[in-house]
């Protein structure tokens, strides 16, 4: 959520950064924000004014009671209640813009960075790549009919099960499933330093509202009418909220936390999109960095962040990108995002496997996460950082398609082979 104070005093900076998304809707909300945030003002002045009145007039009033002429006393004693009548209408005028106001702010996206370029889709900056796209000496075949060949996938039985976009491994597939998730782990806790976190898979509204997914995007969150609960549409939701509404010791940040879960996404606006093997999925499992960083040193901790679930596909032996996104396809929340993309050469095109954002303070503002820079200091909000690092299951089908063989083995990088206990399937 921005900051109102923000938005009162730099109403041309606020809509600048904001159209560089290129979405007029939150142009508009901002003009709204404006004018019941003036008209809030002003009833508050009224208010405030006509309190001052009161405390006037109240007095005398008293006295002339008290001196017995009440004939007197009558004309201000309607003039008080008129007013009694002006300033409860007033108050209740206040309260409503007061609840407009925060209904808008939850509907307006994050402000970009200065070096978020402008543009969508098309206009993302490839910062650099790594690796090498494999030179095959036969044709690579897409992980689909690489897993069914192997036995160790078999998406019509996970169909038949919960329906698409539920997929099933089996044998040597789960266990590599599993391997992947461990392996990233332990590389995140034991070597990058983050504290591991088991989270509840499902999460309240409130948790959801922090940071941002409700109520934009409600309609892509599986929902449990029964419990009023969401299923988990990323470790972020949950790990975020671990620290919503309190406020941390300075000396307790940079907090680091990495933790696993499956991902419940219904893809309301994707119908059609990438719906062959793995590509799009309504589950599937991701590990995920979360971090609480003081406001000087995020965009720092973001390259950081950035760099360790790079680290994964290099371990992994993975051709891939980093590309910083455009200000028209950031996230509702994002003020800077670098996404991964590894390479699949079996079914040809690069396929994201990690969306790495800075928050600046916008979800600590909704989760009211603060700190305190120092003893005596005024409370500062935190900012927020998450990336995946990485998710799962377009890195299983890169893996598959990346290290296939000639005679339909799948050659497995040597940072999982303790991990699965075998060093081909």
């Amino acid at each position: 959520m921005l900051d109102l104070k923000r938005i009162r005093e730099e109403p041309e900076l606020v809509r600048a950064r904001l159209a560089v998304r290129a979405k007029p809707e939150a142009l508009e909300l901002v003009d709204r924000v404006l004018a019941l945030d003036e008209t809030r003002r002003q009833a508050i002045t009224e208010v405030d004014a006509l309190r001052a009145k009161r405390n006037q007039v109240s007095p005398e009033v008293g006295r002339l009671k008290q001196a017995g002429r009440e004939a007197e006393a009558e004309p201000l004693i309607r003039e008080m209640r008129e007013l009694g009548e002006r300033m409860s209408e007033l108050e209740r005028r206040r309260n409503e813009a007061e609840e407009g106001v925060r209904a808008l702010l939850l509907q307006i996206p994050n402000l970009p960075l200065p070096d978020v370029p402008p543009g969508g889709e098309a206009d993302a900056v490839v910062v650099h790549s790594v690796g090498e796209e494999r030179a095959f000496d036969f044709e690579p075949r897409p992980h689909w009919e690489l897993g069914e060949a192997l036995g160790i996938l078999d998406l019509p039985r996970g169909a038949k099960v919960a329906g698409s976009g539920f997929p099933l491994y089996v044998g040597a597939g789960a266990r590599l499933e599993r391997s992947l998730i461990a392996f990233m782990m332990d590389l995140h806790s034991r070597e990058h330093g983050y504290t591991e976190l088991w989270p509840p898979f499902v999460i309240n509204e409130q948790a959801g509202l922090g940071t941002g997914q409700l109520p934009k995007f409600g309609e892509d969150m599986y929902y449990i009418p029964g419990d009023g609960l969401y299923l988990a549409p990323t470790a972020e939701v949950p790990v975020t909220n671990v620290h919503a509404g309190e406020l941390l010791a300075g000396a307790a940040l940079p907090i680091r936390y990495v933790a696993y879960t499956p991902c419940f996404r219904r893809e309301a606006g994707a119908a059609g999109k990438d719906t062959r093997g793995l590509l799009r999925l309504h589950q599937f499992d991701k590990v995920e960095l979360v971090r609480f960083e003081r406001p000087e040193n995020g965009e720092a901790a973001l390259e950081e962040l950035t760099g360790h679930a790079e680290e994964v596909l290099k371990r992994l032996g993975l051709h891939f990108r980093r590309i910083l996104l455009a200000g028209g396809d950031l996230g509702f929340s994002n003020a800077k995002t670098y996404d991964l993309e590894v390479w699949s050469p079996g079914v040809g095109k690069w396929l994201e496997v990690s969306s790495c954002s800075l928050y600046t303070d916008f979800q600590a503002r909704r989760a009211n996460i603060r700190f305190r820079p120092a003893p005596n200091q005024k409370p500062e909000f935190v900012h927020t950082l998450n990336g995946s690092g990485v998710a799962l299951a377009r890195t299983f089908a890169a893996l598959l398609e990346t290290h296939q063989q000639a005679d339909g083995r799948v050659r497995i990088p040597e940072a999982l082979q303790g991990y699965l206990g075998m060093a081909v399937i």
